[in-house]
């Protein structure tokens, strides 16, 4: 008998863990709703847009380069490379990559282009 008993119980088990398994993922947020970017993210196959900018050209007007510029804004070179491409940043970064081109944040525009 005890053998059936295992069994049961080994079955009842891996019942169980199927019934966890095919429960609905949680929602990231508790209403439910995913926001705007994450939406734009998702239609695009999960690439982000790039968004048109001047830093490239601005750089290389200083005779700057991409490494330069990281060391001066205080950011990996690789940041800097996302951004030129036109990937997004945070805001902070933003105001690094001006200073360290010698600009004022007033001239964000110029550089980054438009937020939406």
């Amino acid at each position: 008998m005890e053998i059936h008993e295992n069994k049961n119980v080994a079955e009842a088990k891996s019942g169980e863990h199927e019934q966890r398994e095919n429960r609905a993922p949680e929602a990231s947020t508790p209403s439910g709703e995913i926001n705007k970017e994450a939406r734009e993210h998702a239609k695009a196959g999960g690439k982000p847009k790039p968004r048109k900018n001047n830093l490239k050209k601005l750089r290389l007007e200083k005779m700057m380069s991409k490494a330069e510029l990281a060391r001066r804004a205080g950011v990996s070179t690789l940041t800097i490379d996302r951004v030129e491409r036109g990937l997004s940043c945070r805001m902070d970064t933003k105001r690094k990559i001006l200073e360290a081109l010698g600009l004022k944040p007033s001239d964000r525009v110029t550089v980054f282009g438009e937020d939406e």
